[in-house]
């Protein structure tokens, strides 16, 4: 039976600027920075739930993200925060960029914030 989620690959272009962003402007812990194969890493990462573990692995030749409107997310990789306008805030002040303030919307607290390459990344709340 499968009971959740526990890990997501995030294709980069380079591992140790994302790695920069996901732990020095995010919050989220180191949990393996090693080699593997021919001249490859792998670079796992964990939210402060631990619930979640972030591979930042580089792109494939050829790979894009999608094209979304400006404020939609280009990732399929969602977000939760306890409190969506108080972590706006904090990241906000590390530098992180923003393209959707937090907003109610029918279903929580809403927001758009991208990574360091440019990939946007929904944050949401429940009610």
């Amino acid at each position: 039976m499968i009971k959740g989620v526990h890990q997501v690959v995030l294709y980069v272009d380079d591992q140790d600027k994302a790695k920069a962003f996901w732990t020095e402007q995010v919050g989220f812990e180191v949990l393996q920075d090693a080699a593997y194969g021919e001249g490859q890493r792998w670079i796992e990462v964990g939210t402060p739930d631990k619930q979640m573990r972030l591979v930042l692995s580089t792109k494939l030749p050829g790979w894009s993200a999608g094209e979304m409107p400006d404020g939609m997310p280009t990732s399929n990789v969602m977000f939760y925060s306890d409190d969506v306008e108080r972590s706006y805030q904090e990241l906000s002040a590390r530098g992180v960029t923003f393209h959707t303030k937090p907003v109610r919307m029918h279903f929580g607290w809403w927001s758009v914030f991208e990574d360091n390459e440019g990939t946007r990344y929904g944050l949401s709340q429940q009610d």
